[in-house]
């Protein structure tokens, strides 16, 4: 099985930021959490924010609003239809029948990005669309958690990241790793 993380590794670009700026032309009062969501960001870039921390300190600050901000409905394929064209052609180049998404990124922006791309399979961070609650948040380690209680043992064959720091346990889970920078890609096991 191909395993590919989404942002900044298919995607050019971090498509949950690019949701959020989305959603600030929409609703520019969410400009006041800019700072916060930009401090976030870089911060779990350069690995710096434990799983707890990300749950404790930043999930709160997008539950507060969710229900206020978000259409579960219209605005996944909205976002996607002026966003496909950020999929990298390198994608296409590696896709099988097989991939699997596994991304921070959530479940309601991802399902229609895989829709279109044709990819069944994906692990995502789950809101609840009734109250706006994140119920997991699929970063680090939780990868591996969200790929054993899915998968189990299945083997993955290439694994696909812009990280080796934040994706370091399904580097280690994987015959084979790439780590992509823009469009070029270096293996790294």
């Amino acid at each position: 099985m191909n395993v590919f993380d989404f942002d900044n590794t298919i995607y050019d670009g971090e498509s949950t930021l690019d949701l959020f700026f989305y959603y600030i032309i929409r609703k520019p009062w969410l400009l006041k959490h800019l700072p916060a969501v930009l401090k976030a960001f870089a911060r779990y870039k350069k690995g710096e924010v434990s799983l707890t921390e990300a749950i404790e300190r930043y999930v709160p600050l997008v539950e507060k609003d969710a229900l206020r901000v978000f259409d579960f409905e219209k605005d996944p394929p909205a976002f996607w239809d002026k966003h496909m064209k950020k999929i990298k052609p390198l994608y296409e180049q590696l896709r099988s029948e097989d991939d699997l998404i596994i991304t921070a990124s959530p479940d309601f922006s991802i399902e229609e990005v895989c829709r279109r791309l044709g990819i069944k399979r994906y692990l995502t961070s789950r809101v609840n669309r009734e109250t706006g609650k994140i119920e997991f948040a699929n970063i680090r380690e939780n990868k591996i958690k969200a790929f054993m209680e899915a998968y189990g043992d299945a083997e993955i064959e290439n694994f696909y990241t812009d990280s080796a720091e934040n994706d370091a346990v399904l580097i280690d889970r994987a015959k084979h790793a790439f780590l992509i920078k823009g469009n070029k890609i270096t293996q790294i096991k």
